[in-house]
């Protein structure tokens, strides 16, 4: 089994400590926060699992192989090279850093110590989104003409970061994964406002237009009364609607939309009305999913589907989409989207 310490004992990280411990191919061995007792209320009074305020003391125990790192954004940087320099494999929470830039450096001091970095994008690895990805991938859908998504609720807003770098990662890194590898983002427009002068957008809008003059929406809000999760993925065959709130039928593909005459001089329109299919999904927590491929991209010593490139990639369209929320919404070009 490959030894795994987590690091932060916060929001996210009781939930990393839950879902290593029921993985087979993992031993947890650390819980590191730099408040020690909430780290022990978390693992509870009858763990045997170690636990510390002590980065350096957790990153210099040999036995462990590997840390999930559930730390503030602006910490990434800091906390995954210390991790990568000392020759851990990581796990890290989205997003991978706080710029492209510094992203970069943990992609690269991966790559030339040969560990794996892999990020923690929990959505990509739940069913449905496993379903959108053979959807696209085997051509069931045609070609992606528009992608629409929603991300509101009430909170949690957070003190470091505004609504696009804390809820947009989730459905950049979704549409990542479920694009075709020849559809690539290439410019990226945000509006964003903030009603009660945070200093921060508290709801944004993102618009990314894709290589194939397709584009992705999504509505990001922190201040919404109701949640609602929902993703719209239409092609030139047939349309994919994901509820991710609806427990019972979550996914419906509809063969329903619009078509066009093949008359180049006086095209018709007509409408296509055909069957709605909701497709049986299996079940099953997605972060117990993001710790079996963590623990397959080790032991098979190979790329997971998340690696630290999906993060850049997405990294790059947030930051085109700062740039773009500073200069009044702007399509600012993705840099470095290709790696």
């Amino acid at each position: 089994m490959v030894g795994v310490a987590v690091i932060g004992a916060g929001y996210w990280g009781p939930n990393l400590v839950r879902n290593i411990q029921a993985t087979p191919q993992f031993h947890l061995k650390t819980l590191c926060d730099l408040d020690v007792e909430r780290a022990k209320a978390v693992l509870g009074r009858y763990s045997t699992v170690h636990a510390t305020s002590s980065l350096a003391e957790t990153l210099a125990d040999p036995l462990v192989e590997a840390v999930a790192i559930a730390t503030p954004a602006a910490t990434h940087l800091e906390v995954a090279l210390a991790a990568l320099e000392s020759g851990k494999h990581v796990l890290v929470e989205k997003p991978l850093a706080s710029s492209y830039e510094d992203g970069l450096k943990l992609v690269t001091a991966a790559d030339e110590r040969g560990l794996t970095l892999m990020l923690d994008h929990t959505f990509c690895y739940t069913p449905v989104v496993r379903r959108l990805r053979q959807l696209v991938q085997d051509g069931e859908l045609g070609d992606i003409q528009y992608v629409d998504s929603v991300r509101i609720n009430l909170g949690i807003v957070q003190p470091d970061i505004d609504v696009l770098w804390d809820l947009a990662p989730h459905d950049l890194s979704i549409l990542d994964s479920i694009l075709p590898k020849d559809v690539t983002p290439v410019a990226v427009a945000a509006l964003g406002t903030d009603p009660h002068q945070l200093g921060r957008a508290c709801v944004a809008y993102i618009s990314v237009r894709l290589s194939n003059d397709a584009i992705a929406h999504a509505h990001v809000n922190w201040l919404s009364p109701t949640k609602i999760r929902s993703t719209i993925i239409g092609g030139s065959r047939r349309t994919a609607v994901w509820n991710d709130l609806d427990p019972t039928q979550p996914l419906a593909v509809y063969d329903r939309g619009v078509d066009w005459s093949d008359d180049p001089v006086q095209r018709q329109v007509s409408y296509r009305v055909g069957d709605m299919v909701a497709p049986a999904l299996p079940t099953g927590e997605a972060l117990r999913g993001v710790m079996a491929e963590f623990a397959g991209a080790i032991t098979e010593k190979r790329v997971p589907l998340t690696d630290g490139r999906s993060g850049l990639r997405v990294l790059a369209q947030l930051e085109a989409a700062s740039a773009s929320l500073a200069a009044g919404g702007v399509f600012v070009p993705v840099n470095g989207g290709s790696v």
